[in-house]
């Protein structure tokens, strides 16, 4: 059984950490001021802002952020100050134990992935949602989170895409950025997407790397016994000078086509200016018709 934290009231304290590129005091202001005005106390990881050639900080002084953050006896939650790549560096040195004492959102996206698979692998929910320094950009996107994070709910309406394939299912949201749930293959955050929705979504790939990746999750049964597939955004996918000749929708779409449970595309999440909010770990409705795909939480939780 998933474990939802408890959610947010105005007074409670978000901490704000940086576990993979350095982004600056500047480019956080925004979220910081943001979070005040929800009636949230911000503290800031003391290594948040420093750099270490593209890293905030060391491993060991991102690493020392995290597991302050794990450790936070009053914080309700953690949010990524963005991605880039580095959690998948120190995700084995931080004890996640300590969060099941003081239960919090986790909140983010892309390379948060990493910390996104080791919580639902214990079993604890969490927000695949925009980053800190992405807040107040889009106000769709912002205002999601603060829906999830305040339990208010989620109920989106989306549009139809001509390589849907329509059904009804109810289970559990597993998934987030492609290239790290390929990453996390054969390790002990490796997903288990039996009988769950798995939703995907990448930026800036090669589209035969696109294939190799939904290759390899069809070959290790990741894709053979799922409730439903959610493809979120595909942007800014590259090409060979010899074309490949299919686009990333068309990919994934030759790797599952032979499957029967629903399939939704172009969910509005992921590296997309309307980069809705996820509960992963939680129990989901997904309707995919001709007429488009209603996607809402069951009781926003379990």
């Amino acid at each position: 059984m998933t474990f939802l934290p408890p959610y947010l009231e105005e007074g409670d304290t978000v901490l704000i950490i940086s576990t993979a590129r350095a982004r600056s005091e500047p480019a956080i202001a925004p979220a910081i001021e943001i979070l005040n005005a929800w009636g949230l106390r911000v503290e800031v990881g003391r290594n948040a802002y420093k750099t270490y050639h593209q890293f905030a900080g060391t491993d060991e002084e991102r690493t020392q952020d995290l597991q302050w953050a794990i450790n936070h006896p009053t914080a309700k939650a953690i949010l990524l100050s963005g991605g880039g790549y580095g959690s998948l560096r120190i995700i084995d040195a931080a004890n996640f134990l300590p969060i099941l004492k003081h239960p919090k959102w986790v909140v983010g996206y892309s390379d948060t992935t990493v910390l996104h698979s080791r919580l639902t692998k214990m079993g604890i929910a969490c927000i695949h949602g925009t980053m800190a320094f992405q807040f107040g950009k889009n106000e769709h996107a912002t205002h999601s989170v603060k829906k999830l994070l305040f339990g208010e709910g989620s109920d989106y309406d989306i549009k139809p895409h001509a390589l849907n394939r329509p059904g009804i299912t109810q289970a559990e949201v597993v998934g987030g950025n492609l290239s790290l749930l390929y990453a996390l293959s054969g390790s002990r955050d490796e997903i288990n997407t039996k009988n769950k929705i798995l939703f995907i979504e990448d930026l800036d790939e090669q589209l035969y790397h696109i294939d190799r990746m939904m290759i390899h999750l069809k070959r290790s049964n990741k894709l053979t016994q799922l409730a439903a597939l959610v493809v979120g955004g595909m942007t800014e996918m590259k090409d060979n000078s010899v074309p490949f000749g299919m686009t990333a929708q068309e990919i994934i779409w030759d790797a599952v086509k032979e499957y029967g449970y629903p399939v939704c595309f172009e969910f509005p999440a992921g590296h997309i200016e309307t980069n809705i909010a996820l509960y992963l770990g939680c129990k989901a409705n997904l309707q995919v018709s001709p007429l488009g795909v209603k996607f809402s939480y069951l009781n926003y939780g379990l």
